[in-house]
């Protein structure tokens, strides 16, 4: 029996409110974390996804008060990420809460962080997040950037992708900073070049803009789907985007209709 595809609503989150903008840039407010978390577990979302986006240390008891707090009124995986740098990091978010934690930039920087919390805490606690964008300077032609896709490495999507199954992820969470805000659609192609070398779930992120694209993601190989804005102005329902799983025949779980 196939895995249901996974629906994750996704709340980047700035000094306790939810914050929404295009490609990371001129962010506003979206509502309240906590209510909106319960809304999704309500609605039937499988998982949750908190973004710390300003991630600095005043932020972050805001942050793990929030984790408290959610976490007491949901009984779905909780994955938290921004800000991440060292292992009692990882430590207290899982203390406050949180199921899984989602690891970007510092992994680059610090490629041993990601293996001391795999061997510490399991691989199923580590999801390597990864802000992509089409590039020519790579063989794939795509590139890992950092600080929400502002900043290009030197690193090739594909070729860190293989490196980090080896560090010890647990879930690769694969965002298109081209498409991320726009509501154009997942970067397909992308997707399933990831697909064809990941031994671990893939996440997709970035671009959704109608229920129809979810399918779209799934047939390109993604083993959950990542949204923020269209669940947040209830343009696009989870019910609306497991429907459309469904119809296109995928598995999912917790469908209301």
């Amino acid at each position: 029996m196939s895995l249901a595809v996974r629906v994750i609503p996704c709340l980047d989150v700035a000094e306790g409110r939810v914050v929404k903008g295009v490609n990371f840039l001129n962010l506003r407010d979206a509502g309240d974390p906590i209510e909106l978390a319960s809304r999704y577990y309500e609605d039937g979302a499988d998982e949750l996804t908190f973004l710390d986006v300003k991630a600095t240390v005043d932020n972050r008891s805001t942050m793990y008060d929030l984790v408290t707090a959610t976490a007491e009124r949901l009984f779905i995986p909780l994955t938290v990420g921004g800000g991440i740098r060292e292992v009692d990091d990882v430590a207290k978010l899982l203390e406050a809460g949180a199921d899984k934690i989602s690891v970007g930039s510092a992994g680059i920087q610090n490629p041993n962080l990601l293996t001391q919390i795999a061997n510490r805490f399991g691989n199923q606690v580590l999801v390597i997040s990864l802000d992509l964008k089409r590039s020519r300077s790579t063989p794939s032609g795509f590139v890992v950037t950092t600080h929400g896709g502002r900043q290009e490495t030197n690193l090739d999507a594909l070729s860190w992708v293989t490196r980090c199954q080896e560090l010890g992820a647990g879930e690769l969470l694969v965002n298109s900073i081209d498409a991320d805000g726009t509501r154009s659609g997942f970067d397909v192609e992308m997707l399933a070049a990831i697909r064809e070398i990941s031994q671990v779930p893939v996440i997709a992120s970035g671009g959704a803009g109608k229920a129809q694209d979810f399918p779209q993601a799934a047939q390109a190989g993604a083993d959950a789907i990542l949204a923020a804005s269209i669940f947040h102005e209830g343009s696009v329902t989870i019910a609306d985007a497991k429907n459309e799983l469904e119809k296109a025949g995928f598995e999912v779980r917790n469908a209301v209709r």
